[in-house]
């Protein structure tokens, strides 16, 4: 490269405006059809789970408080998620959707990426549940 070519790009670099955003402070619109963090609506849902046996990152769990009463609590591993949708497809009853205005989901410490839906009475009472049931050993 010749020395002549090389000064007439950093000076016209230098009269130009920067192509980049300054992007913490000013912040553009998302699109449209970006997939963000998942959202669920606890009075759609049956609980038939089959938003978790479709994901193939494994980031659902489905947890049955009580069946008849329609209490689900919905355990959302955001650092597993692929973002791919499959669950919000996969949904007959339309509870899953994947929102556009939350996708910076940035955190540092790793609690913050796991996500409980539902009342926090519903996760006390299945975390009670699961403690009541005696562990099972396999025998050998």
């Amino acid at each position: 490269m010749r020395f002549g070519t090389m000064l007439w790009d950093v000076l016209g670099s230098l009269l130009r405006k920067p192509a980049t955003r300054k992007y913490p402070f000013e912040r553009s619109n998302p699109p449209e059809r970006l997939r963000g963090k998942l959202t669920w609506d606890p009075a759609k849902c049956t609980g038939c789970g089959l938003c978790a046996k479709d994901c193939p990152s494994e980031a659902l769990e489905v947890m049955t408080i009580d069946r008849a009463s329609k209490r689900f609590v919905v355990r959302y591993h955001v650092d597993r998620c692929t973002f791919c949708a499959q669950c919000v497809q996969n949904c007959r009853f339309k509870c899953m959707g994947m929102t556009n205005s939350d996708w910076e989901l940035a955190a540092l410490k790793k609690e913050a990426f796991t996500i409980h839906y539902g009342s926090e009475a519903d996760l006390e009472a299945f975390l009670k549940q699961r403690d009541a049931q005696p562990s099972e050993t396999p025998a050998g």
